[in-house]
Formats: C-alpha cells, sequence, structure tokens
C-alpha cells in the first residue's frame, strides 16, 4: 500500500501535521454518545497520528485506530507503545471481514475520492457496525469554499461534488464534498442520534474563506437487510 494518497498523508505528517491540534469540538458528542449507548470499544477509521483517537482512550473508550498512512501510525506507536498491537496500518480490508464494532468512528476521512469511491468508504464502514451500534461521521459539505486552486470533476443534482487539487497538500487528489441530500440517502434506514448538521471554521491567512463540515451520530438499524425477527 503506497498510493498516492498514502504518500500525500505520510509527508503530511512527516512535517508534523496535527502533531499539537486539538481535537474537533464534535468529538465531545462522539464520547457522550458512546457513553449513553454503552460503547465500551470500538473502531476508528483514519485515526492518524492521534488527534481524536487519544482523547477517546482518555475517556475510557477501548479504541482500535485504523490509517492508510504508514507513518501516522508509527507516530501513535511512539506515543503510546502499550498499545501498539491496537494501531493497524492499512484500510478496511486489512481487517478480519466479520469483525464489527458497536462503535465506529470517521472524522474527515470518507471524503477521500470521487462519489463513488467516497459512497464506498461510507457503507464499507457501515459494514462494521454492529448491529444497534453507532457510525460517527464528520466529512466536508457541499458548503465549503474550495480552496486552494482545484478543478470541479463531478457535480450531481444530490448537491454533492468532487474536485481534484492543483495546489497544496493534496495535489492531485480527488476529494468529496457531500450534499445535505447524498449524504441523508446514505443513512436512510439508519436512526440519527446526532441528526446532521453543518460546522463551519474560517481559514486563516493565507487561506481564503470558509471550510464546512457535516456532523452527525447514526445508529445501526436493530436488523441487518433482509432478515426478519423470529417470530
Amino acid at each position: 500500500m503506497n498510493g498516492p494518497a498514502e504518500r500525500a498523508w505520510d509527508a503530511e505528517y512527516r512535517a508534523g501535521r496535527y502533531t499539537t491540534d486539538a481535537p474537533v469540538a464534535y468529538l465531545d458528542d462522539v464520547i457522550a454518545a458512546a457513553r449513553t449507548a454503552g460503547a465500551g470499544h470500538g473502531l476508528e477509521i483514519g485515526c492518524g497520528n492521534g488527534r481524536h483517537l487519544l482523547p477517546l482512550l482518555d475517556a475510557g473508550v477501548d479504541i482500535t485506530g485504523l490509517d492508510i498512512s504508514a507513518e501516522a501510525i508509527a507516530q501513535l506507536r511512539a506515543r503510546r507503545p502499550d498499545r501498539a498491537t491496537r494501531f493497524v496500518h492499512g484500510d478496511l480490508t486489512v481487517l478480519p471481514p466479520e469483525q464489527q464494532w458497536p462503535l465506529v468512528v470517521g472524522i474527515q476521512v470518507f471524503q477521500h475520492g470521487d462519489r463513488r469511491t467516497a459512497h464506498a468508504h461510507v457503507r464499507a464502514a457501515q459494514d462494521r457496525v454492529a448491529v444497534g451500534g453507532l457510525l460517527c461521521v464528520r466529512v466536508n459539505a457541499a458548503g465549503t469554499d474550495v480552496w486552494p486552486d482545484h478543478d470541479v470533476t463531478e457535480r450531481h443534482p444530490d448537491g454533492g461534488f468532487t474536485v481534484r487539487y492543483l495546489a497544496g497538500p493534496k495535489t492531485g487528489l480527488d476529494i468529496r464534498f457531500f450534499g445535505a441530500t447524498e449524504l441523508s440517502r446514505l443513512f436512510a434506514r439508519w436512526t440519527p442520534i446526532l441528526p446532521m448538521r453543518a460546522d463551519t471554521t474560517w481559514r486563516q491567512p493565507p487561506g481564503v474563506g470558509q471550510w464546512t463540515q457535516w456532523e452527525a451520530i447514526w445508529q445501526h438499524p436493530h436488523q441487518r437487510p433482509g432478515l426478519q425477527r423470529g417470530g
């Protein structure tokens, strides 16, 4: 595993990305929802070097971390060597296919790729949530002022679009910005525990405009598709 996205993120983490950044405020909602649901263990997809994973551990959630960046996982293992075996390099395909968790967290990770790829990321994460469990999602919203230079490569009537960056750390990568209807449809059968909301951050110069993210927490339906309760 050493594709363009992996190389880009390895370079970012080597340059100090997220080393001192505080977790996003949304993490407080994730921790509160996990406690209410009694979800004592879980999986963070795209855990990076621990910006959100370490606070989850501190809050008492036995969390497994997964990331495509070997550099991020190496940094995380150095920070918490006692849990090194619980920090996994790769994507969901490297985990046992039947493994599920009562809590799955994806913060700013499911937006990588074009529409088809981003939707596949979300559905793959949904498959890892135990029946009745929680999926916590924060992803790019279509209302964002996209910056820096980029080309728009896809638009859809539901409001979502994809860009390919021409500058910055994501140069050459496709990134998805979800429309509200688009994201809602992916969770049509799920119960909103934290209804979808927009969180907007104004960029500091030399950045331009604002970056908006959808935040939500959904509960898995109490039945898998195609299954019926016994009588």
